[in-house]
């Protein structure tokens, strides 16, 4: 591939920034959402349930992700799309201090689900226009860092303030409100450094429109998608590599604020907050950079047992903390732990993704592997909070580590992505 000539190229400026604004909007729709309506007085059940669909956009943004390429720049897209999430999430921030908080809020998050899925598109397609080849696999464990760093961001120090200002206050929903706002805030001020800093890659142009001559077609984009080597392992493997996760990630929170008579572990809001907001910082990031340069050095094929068994070993965790009930002290070194190997696991799953977005449909294709993605993320969070309230958090847990197996048999099954990358 020829490298991209843009009028200013500095990825260091504009990689770790794309992608933690890309980060920030997903955490806030899909995990503080869970914490937020658990803390207003949201049951289980609902809180899985409801906020479950929030994951809908995710899985259908493949249906317009073609749009993208037709009506404007990769570039032009991502910015309004930040524009937007601001003005988003300020209308959230109003919402969960009226009396009648839950569908207004819920509602508000649906959208903000379209506009942040629409940024993820804009974004990865703008990644693999403005950088080489080469330059993708440097950046891709960074990215991820940056990623993983912007939701750790947004359910731990987000999270913290938001327990200090109910502290303080005495309101549960001021502590919120003050937080969305500062997530809007952000937003505001990353459209205008974007638009600063930003490249022009002279590849970021709008396509012919649909049916012209060398114009893109859906059918031929979903067509082209579906004639990969061993495409029907390909999709088994985006469902469930991360079916785990998908159960655990919805009761994570409620199981660390739940008080042990209940099976939780009794943590205030901030407390919450500082576990993942300090050393699942420094853990989460390390890890992603640290599994990015092993891939960069020894390759993707050598490092994908080693890292995935990184990532879903530390579940067992979980099972621990939920039988034991151990003290704060004994639940930092563990959730470390667990944040270090799930950002070392996670880089193989996204440089398997971008090695399984070939020719000239690659933003297309990306968003409908990132959709399929969604669906098995999707899926299981609808039944994991009906589950738990049945099997309790212990059992749970064990459930949680039993289904990172069906992932793991179909990775020797995949067709080598990353020799046909190289080529």
């Amino acid at each position: 591939m020829a490298t991209p000539q843009t009028t200013y190229r500095k990825p260091w400026l504009f990689v770790p920034t794309l992608y933690f604004g890309e980060g920030l909007p997903y955490v806030l729709v899909n995990t503080v959402s869970v914490i937020l309506y658990k803390k207003m007085g949201v049951d289980n059940t609902d809180i899985a349930f409801w906020t479950s669909w929030l994951y809908l956009p995710w899985v259908i943004k493949m249906f317009w992700a073609p749009l993208l390429d037709l009506a404007w720049t990769k570039r032009g897209w991502l910015l309004t799309a930040q524009g937007v999430m601001a003005l988003n999430i300020g209308f959230i921030a109003y919402a969960v201090g009226r009396a009648d908080f839950f569908f207004p809020s819920l509602a508000a998050f649906m959208v903000g689900a379209f506009i942040s899925a629409t940024y993820d598109t804009a974004t990865d397609g703008y990644y693999m226009l403005a950088l080489t080849d080469k330059e993708q696999a440097f950046f891709a464990g960074l990215r991820s860092g940056f990623y993983r760093l912007a939701m750790i961001f947004g359910s731990g120090f987000l999270v913290y303030i938001a327990g200090a200002v109910e502290t303080a206050t005495g309101s549960i929903s001021s502590g919120w409100m003050a937080v969305l706002g500062i997530g809007s805030g952000i937003f505001m001020i990353a459209v205008l450094y974007h638009y600063a800093v930003l490249p022009y890659p002279t590849t970021d142009r709008r396509s012919p429109a649909a049916g012209a001559a060398g114009g893109p077609r859906f059918k031929e984009v979903f067509a082209a998608y579906f004639r990969q080597e061993k495409i029907g392992v390909l999709v088994a493997f985006i469902l469930f590599y991360r079916l785990g996760e998908a159960m655990l990630l919805k009761l994570v929170s409620p199981f660390l604020l739940d008080s042990p008579v209940d099976g939780g572990l009794g943590l205030a809001t901030s407390e919450v907050g500082l576990v993942y907001g300090t050393v699942g910082v420094a853990a989460l990031v390390l890890g992603g950079v640290l599994g990015g340069w092993l891939i960069s050095r020894f390759g993707l094929r050598r490092c994908t047992w080693p890292l995935v068994i990184t990532m879903h070993l530390p579940d067992l965790f979980f099972v621990y903390m939920a039988w034991a009930q151990p003290s704060l002290v004994m639940v930092y070194p563990l959730v470390a732990l667990e944040q270090f190997g799930y950002g070392m696991g996670f880089t193989v799953f996204t440089v398997y993704l971008m090695y399984s977005a070939e020719g000239r449909y690659k933003t297309s294709h990306y968003a409908i592997s990132t959709g399929i993605m969604a669906i098995g993320m999707m899926l299981p969070g609808f039944v994991s909070g009906w589950v738990q309230q049945r099997v309790g958090y212990p059992l749970f847990f064990v459930i949680v580590c039993l289904l990172t197996i069906p992932g793991m048999l179909t990775i020797p099954f995949l067709p080598d992505r990353e020799k046909a990358a190289a080529k």
